[in-house]
């Protein structure tokens, strides 16, 4: 039996790292990882599961939901005592028309919110979802990854759309809700109207800026799963300065694969002998390191074979000690590597 950690108030334990879909979503749309298998997928959704993570993170954006199938298809033939819990997200639509290549609106309209959840539940197979969460604010803008956007007259305001998260919770087919991409400011609105059970920021060595949202989770009881502890793939070890991504990856653009690269791989190799000494690889380090931080309770970790999943798994009972940390400190303030606070 996997360790698991007290997810928040939600009434679930869960383990510190859980399977997530974006990079099995497959090509054709605005954020894709490129070209995927779909046996593999579903083969590395099943095998994770054996390993003992008991959570699985999705949205209905990724692929315009073929992940979401995805993770349907895998669980059908599971008995219900055996599955994972499943969360999944809401608030990025490409309405009728629209080019899926183009980048997704912002919108968190109670009508638009309601459909997406009847179609996850339909594309999950289930009759109900662990955790929903809102994916981004809603702007009523188009969504570029990495900027804000500027919000218009259509935007759902915070408080109307978290008052129907609620009113969802105590309808059943959600057992719990949470807010990922939201800011201490966004946090606080939503809990003066309901209780956040978990919050989803992005979190890693290289990307530590939602420090004040995991300290705001902590002091309210509010569980915390952090999204791309790996770096979208640079804190594997694996990723190499001379590696060409394919034409059809979101990550080709972003200038931590680009003009950061050489900075974030020195970093990388700075984990190296902390890996050796523990012997496993640099990405269970890189996972521990997310998962060790107080106040997160997991970290979701995305793979599109069974064999990647074996390069990670083991970082749910990896704890690095006081000297591991100061290394890792010490080598981030030496390279200079990523943005945020380098300790607690």
């Amino acid at each position: 039996m996997s360790t698991t950690r007290r997810f928040g108030s939600t009434g679930m334990d869960i383990t510190p790292v859980g399977f997530g879909t974006w990079v099995i979503s497959g090509p054709g749309w605005q954020y894709s990882w490129g070209s995927t298998d779909d046996t593999d997928s579903v083969a590395a959704i099943r095998h994770a599961v054996a390993t003992g993570l008991n959570w699985i993170d999705t949205a209905a954006a990724y692929g315009l939901g073929h992940a979401e199938e995805l993770v349907g298809r895998a669980l059908a033939g599971i008995p219900e005592r055996e599955r994972p819990y499943i969360f999944t997200k809401t608030g990025l639509i490409w309405e009728d028309g629209d080019d899926p290549n183009g980048p997704p609106l912002r919108v968190m309209r109670p009508e638009t919110v309601r459909r997406e959840l009847e179609n996850s539940l339909r594309r999950l197979g289930t009759d109900h979802i662990d955790l929903y969460q809102v994916h981004w604010p809603d702007t009523g803008a188009r969504f570029v990854y990495g900027a804000e956007g500027e919000p218009t007259g259509d935007a759902t305001p915070l408080e109307e759309y978290w008052q129907l998260m609620a009113d969802l919770r105590k309808e059943g087919k959600v057992r719990a809700v949470g807010l990922s991409n939201h800011d201490v400011r966004q946090l606080d609105i939503a809990e003066s109207i309901a209780h956040v059970d978990a919050i989803q920021p992005p979190f890693s060595a290289l990307n530590r800026v939602a420090a004040p949202e995991i300290a705001w989770a902590a002091a309210h009881d509010t569980g915390v799963i952090a999204y791309s502890p790996l770096q979208s793939g640079l804190l594997t070890g694996a990723y190499t300065a001379d590696r060409v991504l394919a034409a059809d990856d979101w990550r080709r653009g972003y200038a931590e694969f680009t003009t950061d690269l050489p900075v974030n791989l020195a970093f990388v190799d700075a984990l190296r002998p902390i890996a050796a000494r523990h012997g496993v690889g640099v990405a269970e380090v890189a996972l521990a390191w997310v998962t060790g931080w107080p106040g997160i309770t997991g970290a979701i970790v995305g793979a599109r074979t069974p064999a990647q999943i074996d390069g990670w798994a083991g970082a749910r009972d990896l704890v690095l000690t006081a000297d591991d940390q100061a290394e890792i400190t010490a080598a981030l303030v030496a390279t200079g590597a990523g943005t945020g606070p380098v300790r607690p």
